[in-house]
């Protein structure tokens, strides 16, 4: 109850303390006997239509946030399925086609990164080279939409093992179906990051809540006297508030406390991949030593 910080305190104390001591100066001049109470004023701005515009304005905001948080969950769940299918899927003929697999798995995690990066009108950074060769990142840092440049070199590799024989046509389109779901999870979050809420909208709003919060003290100061600034301070807090939560969330994409944790959720599939491709090595290891075993253990065989 107590926290200040992924609050929205910081946005909004000053424009309610600005309300609150504009009530206490219509307080003190309805305490001189001034004429300043006018409860009719009331009527201006219905409460009603005010709370109806600001529950509008919180959900359009909340719906785009919920949106980003699905289309990033479809990412890390497709990239799983996608390092399970290329590791099963792909064969192994020659000595390096191993290393040319893990180095595919591993630009799994850099699509996300990039991804990421990209939100954020950001260039390629040190987080993407432990994911990709030298000479990709030299490659991604003059390119602008990193994830399509991954998802060209993941299906470079695709097409190349498909022409050896390593990989059937059917292997092939289930794998491309899942690179389609990755493209269309960061096509929907560019609508997200493009397609802002009109500016004319959240002005209006703006100005709507500011003209009622400065309304309020004529219309209470009778019936609440000098603990009107009080009042109006509480009811502007939690009115500048709301407007204050859906712009927090309207661009879930960024740094700030309240947006997507983008950089945990790139954390878990670099974890999921490395555990993936250290597990399977050490799983195939294992069998190859049990086979081994086996045949010194049943010589006739």
């Amino acid at each position: 109850m107590f926290r200040f910080h992924g609050s929205v305190i910081p946005g909004v104390l000053e424009r309610s303390v600005f309300c609150g001591a504009f009530g206490v100066i219509i307080s003190f001049l309805d305490f001189k006997e001034l004429p300043v109470a006018q409860p009719v004023l009331g009527t201006v701005i219905p409460s009603i239509v005010l709370g109806l515009l600001l529950v509008f304005r919180t959900n359009t905001a909340y719906e785009r946030f919920w949106e980003g948080r699905k289309l990033w969950g479809s990412t890390v769940n497709t990239i799983r399925n996608l390092a399970w299918k290329i590791w099963v899927a792909v064969d192994e003929v020659e000595s390096d086609d191993r290393e040319r697999k893990i180095a595919a798995l591993r630009l799994l995690p850099a699509f996300a990164i990039a991804k990421k990066l990209y939100l954020r009108y950001e260039p390629a950074s040190e987080e993407l080279k432990p994911w990709v060769s030298p000479a990709q990142y030299s490659n991604l840092q003059n390119i602008q939409n990193m994830p399509l440049e991954i998802s060209r070199l993941l299906g470079n590799y695709l097409q190349q093992e498909y022409k050896r024989g390593l990989l059937t046509n059917y292997q092939l389109t289930s794998i491309h179906t899942l690179m389609n779901n990755l493209m269309d999870n960061v096509g929907g979050c560019e609508r997200i990051l493009k397609t802002p809420i009109p500016p004319a909208y959240v002005i209006h709003l703006n100005q709507l809540v500011l003209i009622y919060c400065l309304i309020l003290p004529f219309q209470f100061v009778r019936d609440l006297g000098l603990w009107t600034g009080l009042f109006v301070a509480l009811v502007s807090f939690a009115l500048f508030g709301i407007e204050e939560i859906g712009v927090e969330i309207e661009n879930p994409f960024g740094y700030d406390h309240n947006d997507l944790p983008l950089d945990k959720i790139c954390q878990t599939i670099k974890s999921n991949i490395e555990e993936f491709i250290a597990f399977q090595t050490i799983q195939e290891q294992d069998n190859i030593e049990k086979q081994i075993n086996f045949s010194y253990t049943n010589p006739d065989i």
